[in-house]
């Protein structure tokens, strides 16, 4: 019985502490943690009128700051070019992904970027999302 609860033990810490990737849909969550980078990545189409963006909610441990992400691939941004005033075209399209860096020079809770600790990223739109805790 103890070779039981130590093998599990050592398979809980196993699974805890390898790089994961999931896809996580509209309602759904994952958790990183002490990852040195997290990749969102928009994973689909919405018929809900979205224009494909996914929308998604990071809570960060390391200072308690929930910070909303919206992944844009279909939207568009910026000016058009020219309108007889000689500007030059502004247009870009949305991002489809985005790469969250841990940050080397900061004390726990330092920056709102700060990735340290446990992440939790919880999709609250109708596209899902990809998530690669690396």
């Amino acid at each position: 019985m103890k070779k039981l609860a130590l093998a599990m033990l050592v398979s809980v810490f196993c699974l805890a502490s390898y790089a994961s990737a999931d896809t996580i849909n509209p309602g759904q969550g994952v958790s990183c943690k002490n990852a040195n980078s997290i990749t969102l990545e928009a994973a689909g189409n919405s018929s809900a009128g979205d224009r494909d963006n996914a929308n998604a909610v990071i809570w960060k441990s390391s200072n308690y700051t929930t910070v909303p992400i919206t992944l844009g691939p279909g939207e568009h941004y910026g000016l058009e070019g020219e309108r007889q005033v000689g500007m030059a075209d502004k247009h870009s399209m949305g991002q489809k992904s985005v790469i969250l860096s841990k940050q080397d020079n900061f004390s726990r809770g330092d920056s709102i970027g700060d990735i340290s600790g446990e992440v939790k990223i919880t999709n609250t739109g109708t596209v899902p999302i990809n998530v690669n805790c690396g």
